[in-house]
This record gives C-alpha cells, structure tokens and sequence, in this order.
C-alpha cells in the first residue's frame, strides 16, 4: 500500500464561501480552527448555503487574527468584519435546529444583502464548546461541531475522487467530469489511499491529532455548483446515485470529530488506527 498523506488542508471561515487552503491547521474539538464559525442568514433568521444562493460560490472570506475575516466578491469592495462583541446571543435556524449566534455589525449585513439582492445579515458562532451539539445518533457526551452542515470535520481523498469520475465519464453527463474536488467543500484531503477505502476508517491519527471516523457524507446539490461559475449541472449526485447509495446517503467522503486535538500539516502522515 501506498503511504497516505494529507494531500491539502482546507477552511472555510463562512459557511457555504470559499475559504483557504493553509498549510496547517490547529484542530480544535469542534473542528478545524476559524472553520465554519459565521453563516449568512435571510430575514427569518434561517442559515442561507449554496443550496439556496449558489452565487455565494463566488464570495470568498480570509481569516485575520483574532478571529475576523475579510470578504469579497465580484463587483463588491472588500470588507473587513470584526468578531462581535457585547451583542447578546440570538437564535438562528440551521436545518431548523436553533443555534445560538452573535450578529456582525451592519456593514456585513448591508455587504451581503447588497451582493445576493435580498436582505441578509452575517452571524458569528460565539462558543462552540456549547452552542451546538453534534448529532446524538452519532456524538459522544460532550461533542460539538461549529456550523459545519453536520460534524466538525470533512475527509475526502484522492482515489475516490478518481474513481467517481471515471464513472461519471462512462456515464449520460460525461461532458460534466471531471470534477474538482473543491465541489466537496472538504477540510482534509487525503493522497495514497485506495478509492473508497475512508468509507471503513473508524480512527485515524493525523500529525498529533486523532479522529473518530463517524459515518459516510451524505451529498447534496452543493456538489453539483461549479465553485468557479456558480452554474449547476448533474453531476456528481447522478452518479453518486447509481453507485454510491449507502443507506439513504449519496455518499462522498468520512465525517470525523477530532478525539484529540493537535496540529495537521499538509504533508503528514495519515496512520488508520481502527
């Protein structure tokens, strides 16, 4: 067997923009650190994602110290958002579980309103050692998980990217393939495993960091955006479909939840422990 190693890092500080791809990562309980730790949502105060705005493919957020960021987007200025402070919590609806937030200061809610055509606001996870448990069927007393779709970390790898498109490429939406693997919006990228293999992953170490693998990634119709255009095909959910049915997931990747925190690099060593 090939050694695997983490191919690239990759986080996300808002929920459904691009982000950036470090060449370490401090792994927090909750997930990669900055990552997924502030949301748009509408004016009911529900999470907005690529699912319901794909154009958000095309905004991007950069970390800056002290846990703000900086946004962009075509046609709009760049925006430099503090971490709120002295804002009492306020409940948003992430896939209609309440999640207490801090909301940004108005200049982000005018910047993404203005951007996406309708009124929004951004928010920002205060303390995710308590605001959200991850799911019960699957967590551990104690665990978190930012506001990530589900769990705090995301691995996909390699072989099975290639794998999935030489199916799509033997497949009705061939011209679609083949795909980046940035439609996975993954944190840990994986080089040297066999396609597939992350699907029985149960424990790994990465760098001085362990994770529990958790369960398979069910995909939406987030993977079938174009990162780059924000235009949607077919691909990947009509292959994963014929192929990749596990349970009722159309399944892409491992959902983790880090058991012991660290520090990963690009390069480390990927050791399966279970």
């Amino acid at each position: 067997m090939s050694r695997m190693y983490v191919r690239s890092l990759h986080v996300h500080p808002v929920k459904s923009l691009t982000g950036t791809a470090p060449d370490e990562a401090t792994v927090e309980p909750w997930g990669l650190s900055g990552d997924r730790r502030w949301a748009v949502v509408d004016a009911g105060g529900a999470v907005v994602t690529q699912r319901q705005q794909p154009r958000l493919a095309l905004a991007a957020a950069r970390p800056l110290a002290g846990g703000g960021i900086e946004v962009s987007a075509p046609g709009m200025p760049r925006l430099v958002v503090d971490v709120p402070g002295g804002s009492a919590p306020e409940p948003v609806l992430l896939f209609g579980k309440k999640v207490e937030t801090v909301a940004a200061a108005g200049e982000a809610a005018a910047w993404f309103a203005a951007y996406l055509g309708v009124p929004a606001r951004l928010v920002h996870l205060d303390d995710p050692a308590v605001r959200r448990p991850v799911d019960p069927e699957y967590a551990l007393p104690g665990e978190t998980v930012s506001l990530a779709d589900a769990y705090p970390v995301l691995l996909t790898t390699t072989g099975s990217l290639e794998a999935l498109n030489a199916l799509i490429a033997g497949g009705d939406h061939a011209a679609e393939g083949p795909l980046p693997m940035d439609r996975f919006r993954p944190n840990l990228v994986v080089a040297g495993a066999a396609a597939w293999a992350e699907d029985g992953w149960r424990r790994l170490a990465i760098g001085d960091a362990v994770f529990r693998g958790v369960r398979e990634c069910g995909r939406c119709v987030v993977t079938t955006t174009d990162q780059r255009t924000a235009e949607r095909g077919k691909e990947p959910l009509k292959t994963l479909a014929a192929h990749r049915r596990i349970g009722r997931s159309l399944a892409f990747g491992r959902q983790l939840v880090p058991v012991r925190p660290g520090t990963v690099r690009v390069g480390d060593a990927v050791r399966v422990l279970e």
